[in-house]
């Protein structure tokens, strides 16, 4: 049986899925340059969540945490591979 590759899986699709990527992700940008922020606590000194692209940036940053933290916890929760055995 000749099984063929998943497009997805396919080396000569790989730099168009990044291109493709890039450029949803700079789309995601665009409405930043038309929508005035407010900060979420009017009148306080902090002011960061009214800065340009920070649902962007910060969405990144929280989901590369939640990768990270889950890479710890699978080094501490991981079973053996024989486990279904005893």
């Amino acid at each position: 049986m000749n099984r063929e590759t998943h497009w997805l899986y396919r080396e000569e699709n790989r730099s168009r899925l990044w291109g493709f990527m890039i450029v949803l992700l700079l789309l995601t940008l665009v409405p930043e340059f038309f929508i005035h922020h407010h900060p979420h606590v009017a009148g306080s000194d902090f002011n960061l969540d009214a800065s340009w692209g920070f649902h962007a940036w910060y969405g990144f940053a929280t989901c590369a945490g939640m990768v990270a933290l889950a890479k710890i916890l699978g080094i501490f929760l991981k079973r053996q591979d024989d486990y279904y055995d005893e």
